[in-house]
């Protein structure tokens, strides 16, 4: 599914093993362990040289992606696996509203060498709006099927 222009959300082809479930690996450059941490409000990324696949592995949090002066908020949680994919140029903060940290596997793609000022945060140009943001993620949450 494509959101906010070149941004896919793609949802992990599984298989069960016993009693693991085995997801899709992603092809990667670069592989890394993120934490996103509790009650955390994250400026804005725009990386020119990579693509970012992004798989929560535990908890939550509200991806945030400027288009056109307008924000778009992408729940994520481990309870509904999927990668998001954020190609080059493109905008890209997060919003951590829960009290225990996220961590998440980035699957890096490198179109080219790393570019220091890539992992320097910039200012959001416009305020979040965390009403919106917490109304897409507890969307998600109400979408989940519900365990016994």
């Amino acid at each position: 599914m494509a959101l906010a222009k070149q941004i896919e959300l793609v949802q992990l082809a599984s298989v069960q093993g016993g009693m693991s479930q085995f997801y899709t690996p992603q092809a990667s450059d670069q592989t890394m362990l993120v934490q996103i941490p509790a009650h955390s409000v994250d400026d804005l990324f725009v990386h020119r040289n990579q693509t970012d696949q992004l798989l929560v592995v535990r908890g939550s949090f509200v991806l945030v992606v400027l288009e056109n002066r307008r924000y778009c908020y992408i729940p994520l949680s481990e309870k509904h696996p999927q990668l998001v994919r954020i190609p080059p140029g493109i905008c890209h903060g997060s919003i951590n509203f829960s009290h225990q940290p996220c961590t998440l596997v980035n699957a890096v793609l490198r179109h080219g060498p790393a570019i220091a000022r890539d992992y320097q945060p910039a200012k959001p140009p416009l305020a979040y709006d965390f009403q919106a943001a917490r109304q897409a993620l507890a969307e998600l949450e109400f979408d989940l099927p519900q365990t016994a």
